[in-house]
């Protein structure tokens, strides 16, 4: 009996390391799968920005214009990619931060849609966007984060779709926003219906193996509608289709203001002029950020490390922007030195790269007052500063000009269709052709010479999305 009891010990045993060992190498296996489709992801967009920044050293070869757009998308690419990593992370730890921007929603909705219908025409696929009812002009959510789910919503319809087309409707109903993203793709497997949203999972199906994807976007469009209040659902057959549902409170505010804060539009801010002190080993991120502050009237001193900075702070700085990693002296230290030697009142903003040390900050137990990830958005930096030193930004007078259509941009019915056509160059980004289209604007409208002429300057700056919405407000 005893020698029995033993074998079957052992047995169980060596079952027990059989699966043991299965299941090792079975995550060996997912880990040499995810570094391959990484490390393709990476390499296409790094592809581009390397080729387009030899062009550029060609003098000639290129308009700068074009390679500046195909360069900052495909930084805005590798970006995601690693947010979608650290998203991940940060959710699993609770430490992800949601903001409660004022949101124009057909504005997003619109730039969403526009963003893939380039690359729907390309593939031969229909790309319709149904607003279902009214829908408010402005939300109060995280802009960010709906962006990115909607994004991820659209990317994986029109990727899965090989013939056919994607719809999307959105309806608004008791501060609920339904956003249904349609498409006629390979669909699902109804094995794989909740698979699909685990992280690193694409399903079974042969045809998906061949797609680009590490198989977060939908883990991670789940959790952040979760953490929004709301909820991502699917249903699918396979062969004929998927359906996509993001059901989410988006709370309409009691009085919408007459224009939201675009920082695209900031001119300056009103009141005393403030100092910033950049503090980062990287020469070109100081040349960034000197070059966005210093013409909104900031006083900006920069600084190569810890110790530099700490001298220099007896310019007794409003606010300072510090990297972490640098030469000597750590952020994280300089943070606490830069407390003992400035007033009271300088806000100290942590702006760094390794954000897998992301510390919200702000506490009064920390050091540092804000965190903000490289690289940095613009329009969230400016943002964050405000925030820090409670500014009242001064907004150039666009949207106010192009809000008064009657007296600015006066076009006589037949041109209308001009401006539709100036909107659609715009959504392509054809840079030649919106130039054409704004002279045959002028020339059939000259009383509303003084908003193209913004519009143009607009041009100049290749913000295309302010001059979408400039366009937008005079159709």
């Amino acid at each position: 009996m005893a020698d029995g009891a033993g074998r079957d010990a052992a047995t169980a045993g060596e079952r027990e390391l059989r699966r043991a060992k299965e299941a090792a190498e079975a995550a060996n296996a997912a880990k040499t799968r995810y570094l391959v489709a990484v490390s393709h992801e990476i390499r296409s967009p790094l592809n581009a920005i390397y080729g387009y920044a030899q062009l550029l050293e060609r003098d000639g070869a290129i308009p700068p214009a074009e390679a500046g757009s195909v360069i900052r998308r495909s930084v805005e690419h590798l970006t995601n990619l690693v947010e979608g990593l650290l998203d991940i992370s940060r959710i699993e730890s609770g430490v992800l931060q949601l903001r409660q921007d004022l949101v124009r929603l057909p504005a997003l909705l619109d730039l969403v849609v526009d963003m893939f219908r380039m690359q729907a025409t390309a593939k031969g696929l229909s790309l319709d966007y149904v607003a279902d009812g009214r829908l408010p002009p402005f939300v109060r959510t995280d802009e960010k984060r709906l962006r990115q789910i909607l994004i991820n919503l659209l990317s994986n319809a029109i990727k899965y779709t090989h013939a056919g087309g994607v719809t999307v409707t959105v309806r608004y109903r008791s501060q609920t926003v339904l956003v249904e993203v349609t498409d006629t793709g390979i669909g699902i497997a109804p094995a794989d219906i909740e698979r699909v949203f685990e992280p690193f999972e694409r399903g079974g199906a042969p045809d998906v193996a061949l797609q680009p994807g590490i198989g977060l976007g939908l883990a991670i469009t789940r959790a952040l509608a979760r953490l929004l209040g709301g909820e991502v659902t699917a249903s699918s057959e396979e062969g004929r289709g998927s359906r996509f549902q993001l059901r989410l409170m988006l709370p309409e505010p009691m009085a919408a203001p007459s224009r939201a804060l675009t920082y695209a539009n900031v001119i300056g801010y009103r009141g005393a002029r403030r100092t910033l002190l950049v503090i980062d080993d990287d020469p070109a991120q100081t040349t960034v950020l000197r070059s966005l502050l210093r013409p909104l009237d900031f006083t900006v001193f920069s600084a190569a490390n810890g110790a530099e900075g700490i001298e220099l702070a007896r310019c007794a700085p409003d606010l300072v922007l510090l990297d972490i990693h640098m030469p000597g002296m750590s952020g994280w230290e300089a943070a606490t030195r830069l407390r003992e030697v400035c007033p009271p009142a300088t806000r100290i903003v942590i702006v760094s790269a390794n954000a897998h040390e992301f510390r919200a900050g702000g506490d009064g137990r920390s050091s540092h007052d804000a965190f903000i990830s490289k690289p940095v958005e613009l329009d969230a930096l400016l943002d964050m500063i405000g925030r820090q030193l409670d500014l009242d930004w001064i907004v150039a007078d666009d949207m106010a000009a192009a809000n008064d259509a009657a007296g600015s941009l006066a076009l006589p019915e037949a041109a209308r269709p001009l401006l539709a056509t100036l909107r659609g160059h715009v959504k392509t980004g054809r840079v030649r052709a919106i130039e054409a289209a704004l002279s045959d604007l002028e020339a059939a409208a000259p009383a509303s010479g003084a908003i193209l002429a913004r519009m143009r300057r607009t041009l100049d700056a290749f913000d295309l999305r302010a001059l979408a919405r400039m366009i937008d407000d005079g159709l």
